[in-house]
């Protein structure tokens, strides 16, 4: 098993003073370690019947297509107000200093299919917190929300207690 975490870089102080920012681009680089993120990924989801991947703009998106294709499943983005052509479902959420929103097609998931919610990063939970209410609209079942790193110093996890959560690395 490849250790996913040397391909993972830190950037002092990005995009402020005292971030220690977790890059991905590395690892996107390298085919080795995306596959071995996938299968990684599969690994947690286990047997679980999926019916779509959400994925969170837009980092999300990335590996949750690929989740996708390997799971059968379809693929939903959840977006950044006025990115989607039809009709939405939006969530306003607060953000340290301020407010921000996200929004899914209203058609993009039917009552009762099983979904796996996925981004890059857990930080402090409150987008995908947001992302799962979304999702609960619709009547869904979230059968696990995972990323590839966990900021557990953040403490998202506890704003996604209703679901379970997975992570790839934790820091």
């Amino acid at each position: 098993m490849t250790d996913l975490s040397k391909y993972i870089r830190e950037i002092p102080d990005f995009p402020k003073v005292g971030i220690q920012y977790k890059d991905i681009t590395p690892l996107l680089q390298s085919p080795e370690a995306i596959k071995e993120a996938v299968a990684q990924f599969l690994k947690l989801i286990g047997n679980e019947k999926i019916d779509k991947v959400v994925g969170i703009e837009s980092r999300g998106f990335l590996f949750g297509m690929l989740l996708a294709e390997k799971l059968n499943a379809g693929f939903v983005p959840i977006r950044k107000p006025g990115k989607l052509p039809a009709e939405t479902y939006s969530e306003v959420y607060e953000l340290e200093y301020g407010k921000d929103t996200l929004e899914i097609h209203c058609d993009a998931i039917k009552k009762g299919e099983r979904i796996i919610l996925h981004d890059d990063v857990l930080a402090t939970g409150g987008t995908a917190r947001t992302a799962c209410n979304l999702v609960k609209k619709m009547g869904a079942e979230i059968v696990q929300c995972n990323f590839l790193i966990e900021l557990e110093f953040l403490n998202g996890r506890n704003k996604l207690r209703s679901y379970p959560v997975e992570s790839l690395l934790k820091y």
